[in-house]
């Protein structure tokens, strides 16, 4: 067993992350042991199979990543904001900017958007759950720990450096011999199996548990955004599998899939990472853009325009995104048939994108529009996402991004499409759905002001980079000289940038204070129905209780709680009594919590290539899926009365 170099040494920053990681553990099981609450986070949290409660710590995670993910930008544009500049070494520049691409795609974008799943579709289609419970928890497990076992390598091991996608052959043992580019494949792999298996239950959830007067085409458009994505997984990220397992074995086991000198092709490792990793894009924005469906409707008071161009636009997408993976490399000699095809199909999939746009100016269009702060983030998005889409188009053209390749450019693209659609998006949904997932509405004002710091950062830091591009000045250039710096204009620019990505920083930290300020003053939902919203989450008390649904709603149509409402109001008006009945209803388990812990312990040990660990990980794996295949007491009741009881509490709280 070779231990040296366990601990990363050498850098004041990494001393300082052991110290706040040591106190803040301390702090939480202080914390725990002194109010007693060891017991509680066992039962209400780490066992849940709740599809509301798996919802919120996959919020926790993602905001917790951002941060994280933040923390790196940050760290990059301190090291360019001026020329020659010494706060980073090179290597550990490398690292962070790995870190960075990953945490932000796979740890912050992944799990918002898995949140958002959890928490509003069984709501939206009037189930009282998902379809896999304990595949649920299953699934946000392997996601927490694959996020862990990366997020350690800073501390221990040493991070990964070779780029967020780790292209052979630096990602090979020969240029990456330490543990930092096996934390790479394992925290993925292990996060990745989470991943496809929320894929395959939320597609089962939509298709199958919807409520029995529910028809496809009477779902909400966020729903269908959620089954678009859902499905592009399910073709996705086996293709990230299998890819990992080809690195895994050239990295642990002397294979040469990658290993040019050996026989190996490593612009296969290439073809293979983009086939999911283009894809991705489109599976993280396409909820996204059902979250701004679901704001405007509710905000302009109008069903949504054009609701099946919508629905065909996301199917679309989800398609086409499967034929556009070259563009990546069109610079790399596939030839020139090659790159007109995948450029015709990266052009086309602005098509359907495009219509998502105007039926949302249409449906704004002599609307009652209110600017909430839900809405303030739809408008937002409209301008910057044109900007993203139009530079999208740019790099589509393959004579041009011959210019264009891996230049700041490209940069600037990626982050106006990435933060201006995927994050602009998450965090309307999170304002949108708050006062459901909690019970109270976040602080308008301050909520204002994290959203303009938003704005203004992200624009001071983002458009400098596209002249920086034009300039010349590549990715991944750690520092540059004073002729760069000032000759060629580069230095300015790059501290105007910095400018920005601090303001975003700023930013973030308001909507943090903004949501703590909240819990104490944040006003209360008591109606159920905070935004006079049109789909049937609005129709239940807030939060939500844990059945969901005393009774399954009867769907009439589209937006089905907007025309329910409707009908309320109607003279003569008569609601009758509910009659109510016992509620199945899945037990908590500790299954997946142990499951995921075993799946940590084998990827920390195969990491440092200590077999043993890493084998004896597995198998308590397997132990656990064969114990699990023996528990027959997974389900009860919750009887009629208590139904009664606890919809009288949630919808007459000062009757009680």
């Amino acid at each position: 067993m070779n231990t040296s170099h366990f601990f990363v040494t050498g850098d004041p920053m990494i001393y300082g992350a052991d110290v706040s990681i040591v106190l803040a553990v301390v702090a939480i099981v202080v914390s725990l042991t002194y109010l007693k609450k060891w017991g509680w986070l066992w039962r209400e949290w780490l066992t849940t199979v709740d599809h509301k409660k798996i919802g919120i710590m996959y919020l926790l995670a993602a905001l917790l990543m951002l941060f994280r993910g933040g923390v790196d930008a940050i760290l990059m544009r301190l090291q360019l904001a001026v020329p020659n500049n010494r706060f980073l070494a090179s290597d550990h520049y490398n690292e962070i900017f790995t870190t960075h691409g990953v945490i932000m795609i796979l740890f912050m974008a992944m799990p918002f958007m898995f949140a958002l799943f959890n928490i509003v579709v069984p709501l939206q289609i009037g189930a009282r759950d998902v379809a896999y419970p304990l595949l649920n928890a299953v699934s946000f497990w392997l996601f927490f720990i694959g996020a862990m076992l990366f997020n350690i390598s800073f501390v221990i091991g040493g991070s990964p450096s070779s780029g967020w996608l780790s292209y052979p052959p630096l990602s090979e043992k020969m240029f990456s011999p330490g543990p930092g580019q096996n934390f790479w494949i394992w925290g993925i792999q292990i996060s990745g199996i989470g991943s496809l298996a929320t894929g395959i239950n939320f597609v089962v959830t939509i298709l199958k548990m919807r409520a029995p007067s529910m028809r496809l085409r009477d779902m909400p458009l966020f729903t269908w955004s959620v089954l678009s994505s859902s499905i592009a997984i399910l073709g996705a990220f086996p293709i990230l599998t299998v890819a990992l397992i080809m690195l895994t074995i050239d990295r642990l086991l002397g294979g040469h899939f990658f290993t040019i000198t050996a026989g190996g092709n490593p612009m296969m490792y290439i073809n293979l990472i983009w086939m999911w990793g283009h894809p991705e894009v489109y599976i993280v924005v396409l909820p996204a853009f059902g979250v701004f469906s679901e704001v405007v409707a509710t905000f302009s008071k109008k069903r949504i325009f054009g609701y099946a161009s919508m629905v065909y636009s996301m199917i679309a997408i989800a398609v086409v995104s499967y034929y556009t993976w070259v563009h990546h490399f069109f610079t790399m000699g596939a030839g020139v048939d090659v790159n007109i095809v995948f450029a015709i199909c990266t052009m086309i999939i602005a098509i359907p994108t495009g219509v998502k746009v105007f039926n949302w100016l249409f449906t704004m269009y002599r609307g009652r529009v209110t600017i909430s702060q839900p809405m303030l983030w739809m408008v937002a998005f409209v301008p910057c996402f044109l900007v993203g889409g139009a530079t999208g188009v740019m790099l589509a053209a393959a004579p041009a991004d011959y210019q264009y390749h891996n230049s700041y450019f490209l940069i600037a693209h990626f982050h106006q499409v990435l933060i201006g659609g995927v994050v602009f998006g998450y965090l309307a949904g999170m304002y949108y759905w708050f006062p459901k997932i909690f019970g109270f509405e976040l602080n308008e004002t301050l909520g204002r002001w994290g959203f303009w710091l938003w704005q203004i950062g992200f624009y001071v830091c983002f458009m400098p980079q596209y002249a920086l591009g034009f300039m010349g000045m590549t990715r991944r250039l750690y520092t540059y000289n004073q002729s760069a710096g000032w000759d060629m204009g580069w230095a300015p620019l790059n501290f105007i940038s910095s400018i920005g990505a601090f303001l975003m920083g700023i930013a973030f930290i308001i909507q943090v204070w903004q949501i703590l300020y909240s819990i104490k003053y944040g006003k209360r939902d008591v109606t159920g129905d905070a935004w006079n919203g049109r789909t049937l989450e609005w129709s239940i008390p807030s939060p939500a209780p844990l059945y969901n649904f005393a009774i399954i709603p009867e769907v009439k149509g589209r937006d089905a709680w907007w025309y329910k409402k409707e009908e309320m109001r109607q003279e003569g008006y008569k609601e009758e009594t509910p009659k109510y009945e016992p509620i199945h209803m899945p037990k908590n388990s500790g299954i997946p919590f142990i499951m995921s812990s075993l799946f940590f312990i084998a990827g920390f040990g195969f990491t440092f290539e200590w077999y043993w660990m890493g084998f004896a990980g597995l198998i308590g794996v397997a132990v656990t899926l064969f114990v699990r295949s023996f528990q027959y007491d997974t389900d009860y009741y919750i009887q009629a009365d208590e139904v009664e009881r606890t919809e009288k509490a949630l919808r007459n709280p000062t009757s009680i």
